[in-house]
């Protein structure tokens, strides 16, 4: 076996520089203050980021030299007349593309190993079943923005890689879905090859910056599941998954990033259960969400308990568990109420309502759905989980349309599906798609077969850009409602149209 060594995180031959324009520009606020101020200015924009006090640090840190295109949008937004350089980032050029290369090459090399150079892990290229169009990143790159090395033993983890960044962008342009998918994903920097691969890597202690490499790796999930839905992304995430896990083996020099290790992989295995669950596999996604659940806690971290406890509860609604829907959003209940968040809090209240509509209690899930739209009232605040900004008005429609459908009562259901998709950011594909093939099949189950067809034809006309098992089951159940109605107007065009794409898949 080849020898390896080890580098610290910390011996980076380019320490970053403080970025003190940024700090000035926070002013009194703090670094939780500004960013609820930089998610408000995305909303504003209709662009959503991520952002939390630990992402304001890191800026004023020096350790993101440049944000991406999304980041970029709102901080100009929020700063108008400033450009990149006056809020004291570097130059785009400068730290991404071709741009950047002579300086990666003058750079010692810091490979640790013969066989694996940055980003050629051997499970960069295990043959999964589809890879998603999860990563559109020429236009919303929302992870070439660390300037961190990460040595892992065997492997080298340089998020600037501006080779990839450019094969990434060609791929958007030329490519399809599966290799866009394969050029983002696999250089997350957690990627090994397999137990196997992983259990010969020397183990050394890990810090700061594999917890930020972790962070990040669940903020791109979730940012392309938003818009491409979970198919071709869930088993390229395994990876990632495993060698988080591995990171908490290794264990961390000090306490508090062991804790964002232990956060970071609970994270990281909700959203790959949430992957598993939307694309169909829901054992693969109770034991993602339970492995969560036992990290949070391990951990002592009720916010993790509570995000792990509400996807348990969404997957018992869909697997026809509702009464365990309903426990397991009542535990998550007990556990947010300390966190302060009234937006997790109404969460929480209408995956309850889902369980209680799975149980036929009409009065059950009223009651939840009353408790869950005044707690939304209350806005948004600075507690509220980094993981929730998929939850707003739209979200809170599609939720509240799915409760009646599962009650029967469809106009309901209907008038709330359209609502949803009138309100869903157009930047989210996939969400559109999910909340109008809901309507589609609250109109065709309501009898108004012309109107569910004109919603269908338009679902399908978004499947080139979302493969999501979800979207596909709900048309599916669709076309067998209008089957007796092909005669009615759009109906037989729908159809066909559906017929075609279940037999090409």
């Amino acid at each position: 076996m080849a020898s390896y060594t080890t580098t610290s995180s910390s011996q980076s031959p380019r320490p970053p520089r403080p970025n003190l324009a940024f700090r000035e520009l926070r002013g009194q606020r703090s670094p939780g203050e500004f960013a609820a101020a930089v998610r408000r200015a995305a909303r504003e924009i209709g662009e959503r980021v991520s952002c939390d006090a630990r992402y304001v640090g890191r800026v004023e840190a020096g350790e993101i030299r440049c944000p991406n295109y999304a980041y970029e949008r709102v901080f100009l937004h929020m700063f108008p007349g400033r450009s990149l350089t006056d809020l004291g980032f570097a130059p785009r050029s400068s730290v991404r593309g071709r741009g950047a290369r002579a300086t990666d090459e003058a750079l010692p090399s810091r490979t640790t190993s013969p066989t694996y150079a940055p980003h050629e892990t051997d499970g960069a290229h295990e043959p999964y079943e589809t890879q998603d169009a999860q990563h559109a990143c020429g236009t919303h790159n929302t992870y070439g923005m660390q300037d961190t090395y990460v040595t892992q033993g065997t492997y080298e983890y340089h998020d600037q890689n501006h080779e990839e960044s450019d094969v990434q962008r060609r791929a958007f342009m030329t490519g399809g879905t599966a290799t866009v998918a394969a050029a983002s994903l696999g250089p997350l920097g957690l990627a090994f090859g397999g137990p196997a691969v992983a259990a010969d890597r020397p183990v050394h202690r890990v810090g700061e910056a594999e917890a930020g490499a972790l962070e990040e790796a669940v903020r791109q999930i979730r940012v392309l599941d938003d818009r491409h839905g979970a198919d071709g992304l869930y088993r390229r995430a395994a990876a990632p998954l495993r060698a988080a896990y591995a990171l908490l083996d290794a264990g961390a020099t000090r306490r508090a990033t062991a804790e964002r290790l232990h956060s970071g992989a609970g994270e990281l295995a909700i959203s790959v259960g949430w992957l598993a669950h939307d694309s169909g596999r829901f054992g693969d996604a109770r034991s993602h969400y339970a492995e969560a659940l036992a990290t949070a806690r391990v951990a002592g971290d009720p916010a993790l308990e509570a995000h792990a406890f509400c996807n348990t509860s969404f997957l018992a609604r869909d697997a026809g568990r509702p009464r365990e829907a309903v426990r397991a959003a009542q535990a998550a209940q007990r556990g947010a109420r300390p966190l302060g968040s009234a937006r997790l809090l109404s969460l929480l209240a209408m995956r309850e309502a889902g369980g209680w509509a799975g149980l036929a209690d009409r009065t059950g899930c009223e009651q939840a759905l009353a408790r869950a739209h005044a707690l939304f009232d209350r806005g948004p605040c600075d507690a509220d989980p980094e993981w929730m900004s998929f939850y707003g008005p739209a979200e809170l429609a599609g939720l509240e349309a799915q409760c009646w459908s599962t009650l029967g009562d469809w106009p309901r259901a209907a008038h709330h599906a359209r609502r949803a998709a009138r309100l869903q950011d157009p930047h989210f594909t996939r969400n559109i798609a999910l909340y109008t093939a809901e309507l589609a099949d609250d109109l065709a189950r309501a009898g108004h077969p012309d109107e569910a067809a004109t919603a269908g034809l338009r679902v399908l006309d978004l499947l080139d850009l979302v493969q999501s098992s979800r979207v596909q089951t709900m048309l599916a159940g669709t076309a067998r409602v209008l089957l007796p109605h092909r005669r009615a107007t759009g109906v037989s065009d729908f159809l066909e149209r559906h017929g075609a794409l279940a037999r090409t898949a």
